[in-house]
């Protein structure tokens, strides 16, 4: 799939963001086209070549409808999650990786649920960070709003279930 700039694409492990513009780098020797991302989080840029978006899991950002329905649908999700932190921490990375907005939000609410009943490592509290990140990013850019206001959305609907339970 080919982007243009100005484009709202989404990146399975930066989250979205819009082209900025679309640059010729030599990189280790070898000319190549890279989409410069900019990311709407820290104003951070990410370089993403062209021929690679494919295999990478680059692709245009869901529409609100879409976004709306992902929100929505977080108190629904089942959360397993394996005692074995180094498992866990591997089926995690492989939802996140996945690029499916629905896989991000399950880590997220999962990551949340064992904050609040065990604290997490360093390592999981980092990745909760970042999956947070990666789906609000896209829902940010899909619906239009601020990032506050997304964040605070997840967090009431991640934390639903612990809410009803008291």
């Amino acid at each position: 799939m080919t982007f243009r700039v100005g484009d709202k694409i989404a990146h399975p492990l930066h989250g979205a963001g819009v082209i900025d513009r679309i640059e010729q780098r030599k990189i280790n020797g070898t000319e190549r086209e890279y989409y410069v991302l900019k990311l709407p989080v820290g104003e951070m840029l990410v370089m993403i070549p062209v021929e690679s978006c494919n295999e990478i899991g680059v692709r245009p950002i869901i529409s609100a409808e879409e976004a709306e329905r992902i929100l929505d649908n977080i108190p629904e999700i089942e959360i397993e999650m394996t005692q074995n932190w180094n498992k866990r921490y591997r089926e995690n990375m492989l939802k996140i990786k996945s690029g499916d907005l629905m896989e991000v939000a399950a880590v997220v609410k999962g990551l949340m649920a064992r904050d609040m009943e065990r604290g997490l490592s360093t390592g999981e509290r980092k990745m909760l960070h970042s999956a947070k990140q990666i789906l609000i990013s896209e829902v940010v850019l899909s619906i239009g709003c601020g990032y506050e206001e997304i964040e605070e959305r997840l967090n009431t609907a991640a934390m639903a279930d612990f809410i009803k339970r008291g």
